[in-house]
């Protein structure tokens, strides 16, 4: 019974932790976010963020917030095409998502996250 209960805490605890939301769209000129990254946010949040962390930081998947994704994929194209296909451990997002939503989660982590 007290090892259950020590599993449930410490399981709670680490739920806990690792809540939260990925970064906010910064306000462009007008006061307002950009709207394309605020879905991007949003998609990033429900479909990203479980393997390459809240806030980029990597986990299961690598990092998305320390620059190196716009070293790899200079152009956005490339890196909508491995969203859309896949590739190595990463899966293939075109049957969850649709093309807006893909290049909207593609602009947000070039733009908020990078």
């Amino acid at each position: 019974m007290r090892r259950n209960l020590f599993t449930l805490m410490a399981v709670g605890i680490l739920v806990v932790s690792c809540a939260g939301d990925p970064p906010d769209v910064p306000l462009g000129p007008d006061g307002q976010p950009d709207p394309v990254l605020v879905q991007g946010r949003a998609v990033y949040a429900e479909h990203c963020a479980s393997c390459h962390g809240r806030g980029g930081g990597g986990g299961q998947g690598p990092k998305l917030n320390d620059g190196t994704v716009l070293e790899t994929y200079q152009n956005i194209e490339d890196q909508v095409a491995v969203v859309f296909d896949g590739k190595g451990s990463m899966p293939s997002f075109s049957k969850r998502l649709t093309q807006a939503q893909i290049e909207s989660v593609t602009r947000y982590t070039r733009e908020v996250l990078s």
